[in-house]
């Protein structure tokens, strides 16, 4: 099928008009904060960010997530300060950069209330309907006075009127957990007064803020409003979420309404609810969303784990969205929309649900480019000097990657994998529970190597004979890791994640996992040997379990753990390991007192992360043009290694081959390497 069938056919590329405005397809970006500000202006950073994404196919990209109107609303995560005429030429700017790809561009403007800090940027106490602390921020919030209210109110008609001079198409107010969603919501909203009780009187706020919005603008601008349309029990209910925005559609000028769902004033409800990840279903609203749109005469978007094509088509060709905001699909790959047209689907890369954008903003687990957009190119370009023969050993994450982009680049690659399968711990790490989509990483390249003619060899545990038989121009060694060897006494008693999850050793029924890493291996096996039948023990070095994890993954894992009945031990180091009596008997150190403390188990594993697996490397050095350097210059300015007017072969280690990190950290090398060959 050609494009214009394509486009004709395919509801998500079906046009919709908001009064003036005609956006080009069904598919967007909501608003978030992104990090990626400048003394809390859109420079040219964020405006790359978003330009991508345009550039991308998609008709409406949404920006400035939490963007400031007032000095009491404080910036607790680099958000935009909409409270400024210093940022009108920004605005402009950003405008004209959007709109040249055919695209609409929107912010959203708010006001914290009592999610703000009153110990951040200006100092100043907190505001809020009523002196309802929240357990996340943990500020005790000054209930507002009129003053207070008609300064806000103020603010944001200023606000509005600052990003329509700046040339945007729109803007959105947030309610959910902010000031406005606060007077909405009886859980935050105890007043006695004509701004509390009844539904008419807690929307009273959010009226009456875009009754002046709509004043300083016009009626031409579009306004809209993203809120929740359920907060659980003591919040805000359906019923009243659809009254509340009955009383805005038909009385504030409000053109658009951007749904989601829950809460968000603790970490767990803000992970689980308001933004959900891997440990959720995908698109876990939409069929609530569907039935909002039905009683609402205004288009209506929405995004929460919308991360597919078929989930977003099906949402709009059923009639339960206007626009399908697939807003962390766009940043593992702001190419959907093109992919759609040229009829290549298939090579979307997919979100997983990780949410390393939300904890590492606004980079993305699996593409190194996203947030990194003048520093890195997006979409991999043919090289200037193709043909040239990479050699790469190793088909973990950082290996794949390295072998995908140089074969992207248009030069000949090998890949030698040791195991039977691409993948290296990934393949371990996705079998634990909720983190299965992990895997998507692994099947998204492999299924890149096959397109892009890679020739793959696995079962072969390559040294330099086999690499040099290649006579490669480029060679890359990805062969990642073992668990690091340990020195306290009994170490060779204990056994590790890998041991157990590979099932080349059978866990016992009770168990001892003793953690020195703070990462996910161990949380991860304990949640799975738990859920098996085994009775697990935990301890950690750390004061909590997964201290090193994002706050998304870390409060799913303390959840799972409680949910176990597993008591996690803090500061305890596995100083000393003997067996008596078909048992183990752990020795323990408490890290600040130093007192002793021994577990009786059946199997202690320990975690303590990887050391290199690099002997090829070492092989292959000396006779390296560059003996094996990677020049950290170059690195840190982002730019091409240095190149030498010799014969022979270029030589980089890469990932867990040079030392213990991340997926994403493994990837970005590998990235950062290749896209310059």
């Amino acid at each position: 099928m050609n494009e214009s069938n394509i486009i004709s056919k395919d509801p998500l590329l079906l046009p919709l008009t908001i009064k003036k405005l005609t956006l080009k397809n069904r598919v967007m970006s909501t608003s978030h904060a992104s990090a990626m500000d400048d003394l809390n202006m859109p420079d040219i950073r964020y405006q790359r960010y978003h330009e991508e994404k345009v550039k991308g196919g998609l008709a409406l990209t949404m920006f400035g997530g939490s963007s400031n109107v007032a000095p009491d609303s404080p910036s607790l995560f680099n958000q935009l300060n909409v409270a400024s005429d210093k940022i009108i030429p920004y605005f402009q700017e950003f405008s004209e950069r959007i709109h040249q790809h055919g695209a609409a561009l929107m912010c959203q403007i708010t006001h914290l209330g009592r999610r703000g800090d009153a110990q951040a940027e200006n100092w100043l106490p907190t505001i809020a309907p009523s002196a309802v602390r929240e357990n996340l921020h943990r500020n005790f919030p000054r209930e507002m006075d009129q003053y207070d209210i008609d300064r806000v109110i103020k603010a944001f008609g200023q606000a509005a009127l600052r990003c329509k001079d700046g040339g945007l198409d729109g803007i959105e107010t947030l309610a959910g957990a902010h000031l406005i969603g606060q007077f909405l919501s009886p859980m935050t909203n105890q007043r006695r007064d004509s701004y509390g009780g009844s539904v008419k009187n807690r929307a009273r706020f959010a009226l009456m803020v875009h009754e002046e919005m709509r004043r300083q603008v016009g009626d031409d601008f579009i306004m809209g409003i993203r809120m929740t349309l359920d907060e659980g029990e003591g919040g805000l209910r359906f019923d009243e979420a659809l009254e509340t925005a009955q009383i805005l559609t038909s009385h504030g000028g409000v053109d658009f309404i951007n749904c989601n769902v829950g809460r968000m004033d603790t970490e767990l409800t803000l992970v689980e609810e308001n933004m959900p990840g891997m440990s959720r279903p995908l698109v876990p609203y939409l069929e609530l969303v569907g039935q909002f749109r039905k009683a609402i005469g205004v288009p209506v978007f929405h995004a929460a784990r919308v991360t597919d094509v078929a989930n977003a088509r099906y949402a709009i060709r059923d009639g339960l969205l206007d626009m399908v905001a697939m807003t962390r699909a766009h940043i593992a790959d702001p190419q959907i929309v093109n992919k759609i047209i040229q009829g290549e689907e298939d090579r979307i890369r997919p979100c997983i649900g990780a949410s390393h954008c939300i904890y590492k903003k606004p980079h993305c687990i699996h593409n190194p480019a996203s947030g990194r957009e003048t520093l890195l190119p997006m979409v991999v370009s043919p090289s200037n000097v193709p043909g040239k023969t990479v050699v790469i050993v190793g088909g973990g994450p950082a290996g794949m990657e390295a072998a995908r982009v140089s074969a992207e680049r248009g030069h000949k690659v090998i890949l030698f994998e040791a195991s039977p399968r691409l993948g290296g711990q990934i393949q371990l790490a996705a079998k634990t529970s909720w983190r299965k989509d992990l895997i998507s990483i692994v099947d998204w390249r492999e299924a890149e190597l096959e397109k892009l003619g890679v020739v793959v060899r696995c079962n072969i545990y390559a040294d330099a004979s086999d690499v040099l038989a290649e006579k490669p121009h480029h060679v890359f060694i990805a062969s990642g890791g073992m668990p690091a060897e340990q020195f306290f006494p009994g170490a060779q008693l204990s056994v590790t994640s890998w041991d157990i999850l590979s099932g080349s050793i059978q866990a016992a029924k009770n168990v001892l996992i003793c953690d020195h890493t703070g990462r996910q291996e161990a949380v991860s096996t304990a949640d799975h040997l738990a859920a098996s039948g085994c009775s697990v023990t935990f301890t950690t070095i750390d004061s909590h379990s997964a201290t090193e994890m994002g706050y998304t993954d870390r409060i799913i894992y303390h959840k799972k753990l409680a949910a176990h009945g597993i008591n996690t031990h803090p500061y305890l180091k596995l100083t000393n390991l003997i067996k008596q009596n078909n048992q183990l008997v752990a020795t323990l150190t408490h890290e600040l007192t130093g007192q002793l403390q021994q577990f009786v188990t059946d199997q202690v594993i320990l975690e303590a992360g990887t050391e290199p697996l690099a002997e090829v490397f070492f092989e292959l050095r000396e006779h390296s043009l560059n003996k094996g350097i990677t020049d950290v210059d170059a690195m840190a300015e982002w730019s091409a290694q240095p190149s030498i007017s010799a014969e022979g072969y270029y030589l980089h280690r890469l990932g867990d081959a040079v030392t213990s990190r991340s997926i994403h950290s493994a990837l970005l090398e590998a990235y950062r390497l290749t896209v310059f060959l």
